[in-house]
């Protein structure tokens, strides 16, 4: 089927959403995304499931207009359970100014949550994970460890610390910074957000739709508590190591560099932070932006010529 004309961004950089011009000055940006429970409080699944999926308005620069629910929830559970999650998805999209006026239920084996996503871009500033340039600043909003921090969780291995460290960061809705770097769009050159394929997999294609190498200060990076101990004793989701896999053949690590390690920056992040490329006179200001909206962002790298992918230095 040929492409439409009014499609402004598709699928061809494994982007955040899709983008569809409506007219000169607006773009309607399109997203779906739901998951199993993360955690066992069903308002604060709900609540994360939500802000996970509003997170790819964001990340495109939009603001989110209005929202589906999308849930699949097994014949026999109690109502109220769904009751909950409902209501912590409705709370988010509430904070984020974005009403919830439909959706669709089917008979699952599991709870499944989630939603369909309908937010406005100006066209002329959308925000792709597809223009970073040499010499950027790479951003990012979030720690990592979101991944291991709920493979813990369903293990009841997790601290109280990491538990509530996780839970409160995958609540956190990514709007603050994504209104920013949105101001700022004619120095974001590249955003995605860190979600499922991890850091290593949403850096990984976002020098692939820009032709660019990133260089990436591991030791600059934000990691939640007891991250390192729970992955080293190998509690550890499999999609982590799946992004492992896929990234190594595009992935150069210091030598030496531990499993563990290269695990943590591969984690399948839920809700993870905003990663941005930005033109690296505008790095201070936007940091400071961001930490004046209580977002605790770092500077982990910068983006470099070379063949598309990562290097990572200790």
């Amino acid at each position: 089927m040929p492409r439409p004309e009014a499609l402004l961004v598709g699928t061809e950089t494994r982007d955040d959403a899709a983008v569809f011009r409506i007219d000169r000055k607006r773009g309607l940006v399109a997203t779906v995304d739901f998951f199993a429970p993360v955690v066992d409080d069903p308002r604060d699944y709900g609540a994360i499931a939500a802000a996970n999926a509003l997170s790819d308005v964001y990340a495109m620069g939009g603001v989110p207009l209005y929202a589906l629910n999308v849930v699949g929830f097994p014949r026999g559970q109690p109502w109220e359970l769904l009751t909950e999650i409902l209501a912590g998805g409705a709370e988010k999209a509430q904070e984020a100014g974005c009403p919830i006026i439909g959706g669709h239920s089917v008979d699952d084996v599991e709870p499944k949550y989630g939603l369909a996503v309908t937010g406005l871009v100006h066209p002329g500033r959308i925000l792709t994970n597809a223009g970073a340039k040499p010499g950027d600043a790479l951003l990012l909003t979030k720690a990592l460890g979101t991944g291991i921090a709920v493979t813990a969780i369903k293990k009841e291995k997790a601290s109280p610390e990491l538990l509530r460290a996780a839970v409160e960061q995958m609540k956190t809705l990514n709007r603050a910074g994504g209104e920013i770097f949105a101001k700022a769009y004619r120095s974001v050159h590249a955003l995605t957000d860190v979600t499922g394929f991890g850091l290593l997999g949403h850096l990984d294609s976002m020098m692939q739709g820009s032709g660019t190498r990133a260089f990436l200060s591991a030791a600059s990076l934000r990691i939640l508590p007891q991250i390192r101990e729970l992955a080293a004793a190998g509690l550890v989701p499999a999609g982590s190591r799946s992004n492992l896999e896929f990234v190594a053949p595009r992935t150069r690590f210091p030598e030496g560099y531990s499993e563990v390690d290269r695990i943590i920056l591969a984690d399948a992040q839920t809700n993870g932070g905003l990663l941005a490329a930005v033109a690296p006179k505008q790095a201070a200001k936007l940091l400071r932006a961001l930490e004046d909206s209580g977002i605790a962002a770092a500077r982990i790298g910068e983006v470099r010529e070379g063949d598309p992918g990562v290097d990572v230095a200790a």
